[in-house]
Parts: C-alpha cells; structure tokens; sequence
C-alpha cells in the first residue's frame, strides 16, 4: 500500500517538474539580461555581451525542454515573451546606451525605439506564428537583433576590428543608424531562415550541417571575432534573400496550408478551413521565439 502510494505520488510530481524545468531556464534567461544591464552599467561591458549570450543559449534550450518534455503550456509562452522583450530589447538597448549613446541628451530615443520594436515583434510573433509549424520567421528574430547589439563591444575589442579599416568608420555615430535598422526589420515583414535542417540524406540536410558545425566551433574558439559578423551576415541575408525572392516573384507564404489554388471550389476551401480550425484548436503554443528565436 505504501509502494502504491508513493509511486501515485512520484506521478503527480513529475508533470510539476517539467513543467518547472523549461520555465527555470526562461527565469535564467531573464537573470542574465538583468545582469548585463547591471555590468554595462558599471562599464563592464565585455561581461555584459557574455551574460547576454548566456541568456540566449538559456533561451533556446527552454523551448526545446518543453518540446521534449511535452510540458508547453500558454503561461510559459507568455512567460518566455516577456523575459525575451527584457534579455533581447531592452537590455542591449541599455548596453548601447551605457556605450555609446549617453554623450548626447536624447540618445536614448534610440533605446526605446528599439525596444518598442522588439516588443512590437514578440506580440506579432505570438499572434501570427507562435505555436504553428513554420518554415521561416516573419521579421528579424528579437534574439537575433539583440545579440547584434550586445556583441558589437566584443568584436570592437579584436584586431579585426582595430587592425583593419572597419576602425576607421564612425561607429558611434554607425550605431544609432545599426540600431533604428534592427528594429525596423523585427517588424518588418522581411523573411528569415530558421535553424537549418541537419541531416544526411539530402544536400540541404548535409549543408546544414555543415553550417551548424561552423557556428559551433566559431562560437567555441572565436567567440569575439564570430558573433558581430556572423550575426550582421545572417542580417544581410534575410534582406538579400527576400529582395531576390520578391523579385523573381517567388515570395514563399508564411504558412504552407495558407495556400490554396485558385480554382478550388468553395467547398475544397471550406473543408481545409476547418481542418485548419482542428489542428489549430489542438497546438500547443510554442515556447520558442527565436528560438523564434535562436535565439535569435
């Protein structure tokens, strides 16, 4: 009887475990971006860019916890929303602003703008795309534009930075313009490639691989020389890809069962809008936003 007992008890705990588990990381997430305001306060920004990325990793793994735990629910999504708008938009708004943006009386019009946008893209994400299965995001990722920011001081620091003519552009007045660019392409509907598919059955998956290796080692052994380019590459490239795409009109939807052809029949149309319903009516939100996301 006592075995019994314990072992109901043991399986009404650990749903309250996983549940905690993914929601402990998304507090983790937010501890970070409240540190890195604090060290940027006090100058330290180096600590500040690194606390930042401590807090996207914690970002990433929180979604994917909940997946794997089947523990995703509508308070962590909230949840990792509001930490996300916190460690992603306004905390390297402030680092900027501790860097480089408190010489002038108004600078810090430029933080809130680019936090307003952040928060602006995290409501978006969680009403257009949050929970739904997606082959792209729908304007620059917060994780993403925030490690830009955050990681800028990093790569200042490195001799790729001060040994080459990159030293000689007036970033302190470059980043006003980097950080009004950032935010407007969070709410922008320019379109960016998620983690790539790794795999090794096809090129793509094989290309992905290859690519997820590469960040891996360049984050491992180069972390001040990879994250600021890196990232600004993967800035550039949603722009690039989505001009091409538009131009050769071939702009991919949001959604695959969004498309419909225009011949089918009002009742085809009606049956995949319910079919849409269902499926939509049984997801559970996803954690995720950069992981939508990264996360960045």
């Amino acid at each position: 009887m006592i075995s019994d007992a314990n072992d109901k008890s043991v399986r009404r705990l650990r749903p309250r475990a996983a549940v905690a588990l993914p929601n402990g990381f998304t507090l983790a997430n937010l501890f970070f971006g409240i540190f890195a305001v604090v060290s940027a306060s006090r100058g330290e920004f180096d600590a500040a860019a690194r606390y930042i990325v401590f807090g996207a990793i914690a970002d990433t793994l929180d979604g994917r916890i909940a997946r794997a735990t089947n523990s995703g629910s509508k308070f962590g999504s909230e949840l990792d929303s509001l930490v996300d708008a916190i460690s992603f938009g306004t905390a390297p708004a402030l680092i900027m602003y501790f860097l480089a943006l408190n010489e002038t009386r108004w600078d810090w019009i430029f933080c809130f703008f680019f936090t307003a946008c952040a928060v602006m893209r995290l409501a978006r994400f969680n009403v257009e795309q949050a929970g739904r299965p997606i082959k792209h995001f729908v304007g620059l990722p917060s994780p993403a534009a925030g490690l830009t920011l955050a990681t800028y001081y990093w790569f200042s620091q490195t001799s790729l930075y001060t040994e080459t003519v990159i030293a000689d552009l007036p970033w302190h007045q470059m980043l006003r313009w980097v950080m009004l660019g950032l935010g407007m392409l969070m709410i922008s509907s320019v379109q960016y490639a998620k983690v790539p598919t790794v795999g090794f059955r096809s090129l793509k998956g094989l290309l992905g691989l290859v690519l997820v290796i590469g960040a891996f080692v360049g984050v491992i052994f180069l972390p001040k020389q990879f994250f600021f380019p890196a990232l600004m590459a993967y800035v550039l490239y949603g722009i690039g890809r989505t001009v091409f795409l538009g131009l050769m009109e071939r702009l991919p939807a949001g959604r695959d069962d969004e498309t419909t052809d225009d011949d089918d029949d009002e009742d085809t149309l009606a049956r995949r809008r319910r079919r849409r319903r269902r499926r939509q009516s049984r997801t559970i939100p996803d954690r995720t936003v950069a992981s939508e996301d990264t996360t960045v």
